[in-house]
C-alpha cells in the first residue's frame, strides 16, 4: 500500500496532529507519516506550534518507509531551500597569561603539579608581601 510513496519523493499533505516530538501529516485517506521536530524547519525549533497548526497544507519529502510497520518518516525542512549562512563575527583572541620562565630543572614542556604549586606559592607570597607593605604605609 505504501508503494505509491517512494523514498525521496515530495508530496502534499495535511497536518492532522501536533505533539512535542513532531507533527503527523496525512498523505491521503489511508496513509499518514511523521515529521520529527528536527525536520520541521532549518535551525532550532523549540515549539512546533510556532511553525505549524492542525489543518495546514504542507509539502513533505519522504525520508523512509518501514515496510513491516507501514510507518513513514517525513521532512518539511528538506523541501525548503537552505538559508544562506551569515558570517559570524570573530571572537577576540583570549588574553595571554603571563608566561613563567622555566627553571633549569623544569625545562621546556610538561610541568608537574608539584612544580606548578611551587610557582603558585611563590607568586602568592610575593603578592601577600606587597599587600603587607601597603598596609604598613
Amino acid at each position: 500500500m505504501s508503494s505509491q510513496y517512494e523514498v525521496g519523493s515530495i508530496v502534499e499533505g495535511k497536518v492532522t496532529g501536533i505533539k512535542p516530538f513532531g507533527a503527523f501529516i496525512a498523505l491521503d485517506d489511508q496513509k499518514q507519516g511523521l515529521v520529527h521536530i528536527s525536520h520541521i524547519a532549518h535551525g532550532f525549533v523549540k515549539d512546533i506550534n510556532e511553525h505549524l497548526s492542525v489543518g495546514d497544507e504542507v509539502k513533505v519529502k519522504v525520508l523512509s518507509i518501514d515496510e513491516e510497520t507501514g510507518k513513514i518518516s517525513l521532512s518539511i525542512r528538506e523541501t525548503q531551500p537552505k538559508p544562506e549562512q551569515q558570517e559570524r563575527p570573530k571572537r577576540p583572541a583570549p588574553a595571554k597569561r603571563k608566561e613563567q620562565q622555566p627553571s633549569a630543572q623544569q625545562g621546556q614542556g610538561f610541568n608537574t603539579l608539584e612544580e606548578k604549586l611551587k610557582v603558585w606559592l611563590k607568586e602568592s607570597n610575593e603578592i601577600q608581601a606587597d599587600l603587607n607593605k601597603r598596609v604598613k604605609k
